[in-house]
């Protein structure tokens, strides 16, 4: 099958490639001249601008963007709505608010244009691995993508989950998930670091993937990174979020569906980018008030 692909990123890259495996026609484009070259490297024809691209493809054009969330991913959709004609699609492969998929599409379909939003997982382990894609949008659109989609996930991999939004709403939820997972194993991994134990904690992880019910390639992942770096010394305690926790902690607030493992884990990945935080200086200053209690002066701090 034929298919545009923009944005070439390590992921970006790592699916054209996959594409090319599998024996579909990729055309590429990234606004970085050399990622296209590289792109170029795996078989696939460069375009040197979007229009370069739409003209290369042959109608109906399917259009695969791989950008960043919120400004470029906007950008770029609008730039292509504006480029292609009634008949082509364009396929959403970021991690997209699923509120902008159903208003996007509505604007797109005024002018014969379908849209696609395909939540992908795998990361940079997804050339090789294969690409988990939770799709959402028009049926006939997405079987005839059908090919695109079974060669880049893995046997089973592939899963059209719903209408228009769907896709990303339930990439939202894997996401909000995985913090809680990923938080979940940083808080048991700490225990044992600070136990009176000596305790081989990368051997333990790999040991954990022997038929244990907390097994998963997260915890995987977690050997091979203990493994490398016992006490992670090399690594500051700085967590940032792509925004899917977020959307989904206000999905569950407009269900009142309880959420305290996944609102716990955002906020933890909130306070590890703050330095002396003011609420625990705030405790400091409360218990020297009330009870007398010593404090602790702050390194750099102006003394009387």
């Amino acid at each position: 099958m034929q298919i545009g692909f923009v944005g070439l990123g390590r992921m970006g890259l790592n699916m054209v490639t996959r594409l090319r495996r599998g024996g579909h026609q990729v055309v590429a484009f990234d606004r970085a001249y050399e990622a296209v070259a590289r792109a170029e490297t795996t078989g696939a024809e460069g375009a040197d601008s979007l229009a370069d691209l739409i003209k290369q493809l042959t109608a109906p054009r399917a259009v695969w963007v791989m950008v960043p969330a919120g400004g470029p991913t906007e950008s770029t959709i609008t730039a292509l709505g504006d480029l292609l004609s009634a008949g082509d699609v364009i396929i959403d492969g970021g991690n997209t608010n699923f509120h902008d998929d159903v208003r996007r599409a509505a604007a797109l379909k005024e002018k014969g244009i379908a849209y696609v939003d395909a939540g992908t997982s795998g990361g940079i382990w997804g050339l090789e691995e294969g690409y988990c894609l939770m799709v959402g949008g028009d049926a006939n659109v997405c079987k005839r993508l059908e090919p695109v989609f079974l060669t880049l996930a893995p046997p089973n991999g592939y899963l059209r989950v719903g209408e228009t939004g769907a896709g990303h709403y339930v990439k939202m939820i894997h996401n909000g998930i995985e913090y809680g997972l990923m938080q979940a194993y940083a808080e048991g991994f700490e225990l044992m670091h600070a136990s009176e134990y000596r305790i081989d904690l990368a051997k333990v992880a790999s040991l954990w993937m022997q038929g244990s019910v907390v097994r998963s390639w997260l915890l995987e992942l977690t050997a091979r990174a203990l493994a490398e770096d016992p006490d992670l010394a090399k690594l500051d305690a700085y967590v940032e979020d792509s925004g899917e926790g977020r959307w989904t902690i206000g999905e569950a607030l407009a269900h009142s569906v309880p959420m305290p493992v996944l609102t716990a884990a955002l906020f933890t990945r909130f306070r590890s980018r703050e330095s002396n935080p003011f609420a625990e200086r705030l405790l400091a200053a409360l218990r020297q008030q009330f009870g007398g209690h010593p404090v602790k002066a702050h390194e750099g701090a102006s003394h009387p």
